[in-house]
């Protein structure tokens, strides 16, 4: 999957800074604009501004100084129009509902019928290998089924941006890499969402992304922006490859120096 010269824009930042209260400097001057379609990964020190930048999209929290355009508005215009999501490192599931409740949670908070909350719900459930598994309760689930759970409930307003806070951080290295490739899989098969995806491992950014932005350590600035030029669909082999190693290593080094 390529992204193509003429897309359309989906997120823009332009000297974007975030200063807390207390003086902390958490993020300075990032200017990265992203183009519907693409899977960009954030890879960065633990406390370099990734999650706060996900946060100012979301519009959960505001910039300090700089722009922020988000769908061409802003983050809190599109985030009432559904045009974005959120996956967090945690599943967040809700214990007393059943999965197909739990996933059909945000068309119920916007007043959708019980028959669609449903049908969306079923329709997303199969997408990410669940679709036995409606009426479950969430503590019948292992980790990995509760992280699919939780990227179908964002997947079933049909977002235009989705937002993945390290999903998988918390997984092991088998069901991780089956949930990368399921990920692209459904990303693939949506040509305008646009993924933003929040990890510390090298590996997982270089499998999953079309561009890479490395963060500095606090205060957060862009270190470097690495491309990914592997075609779509990424096959195993890839993990193994020079290539991979090559651009591994040169991610590496960015957020070394």
């Amino acid at each position: 999957m390529e992204v193509s010269a003429d897309v359309k824009e989906r997120v823009k930042m332009e000297r974007l800074s975030k200063v807390y209260p207390n003086g902390t400097v958490a993020v300075q001057d990032v200017n990265v604009s992203i183009s519907e379609g693409e899977f960009l990964c954030f890879v960065g020190p633990s406390g370099c501004g990734k999650s706060t930048i996900f946060k100012m999209i979301t519009g959960l929290s505001s910039p300090t100084d700089g722009t922020l355009h988000v769908m061409g508005t802003s983050p809190k215009q599109a985030r009432k129009q559904s045009d974005t999501a959120f996956v967090f490192q945690e599943h967040t599931l809700l214990p007393w509902m059943s999965i197909i409740d739990n996933v059909g949670l945000p068309l119920a908070l916007r007043g959708a019928s019980r028959k669609e909350r449903r049908q969306e719900a079923e329709r997303v459930l199969e997408l990410v290998g669940l679709k036995d598994y409606t009426k479950s309760m969430p503590r019948q689930l292992s980790g990995g089924m509760k992280m699919r759970a939780s990227i179908a409930r964002a997947l079933v307003s049909k977002p235009k941006l989705l937002l993945m806070d390290e999903p998988f951080a918390a997984l092991d290295e088998i069901t991780r890499q089956t949930l990368q490739r399921e990920l692209l899989d459904i990303w693939s098969k949506d040509k305008e969402m646009t993924v933003l995806f929040i990890t510390h491992n090298v590996f997982e950014a270089v499998f999953l992304s079309t561009r890479i932005v490395v963060m500095t350590p606090r205060p957060g600035k862009v270190a470097a922006i690495e491309s990914v030029r592997v075609p779509f669909p990424r096959e195993e082999t890839f993990r193994t490859s020079p290539e991979f190693g090559q651009i591994v290593r040169t991610v590496s080094e960015a957020l070394k120096h």
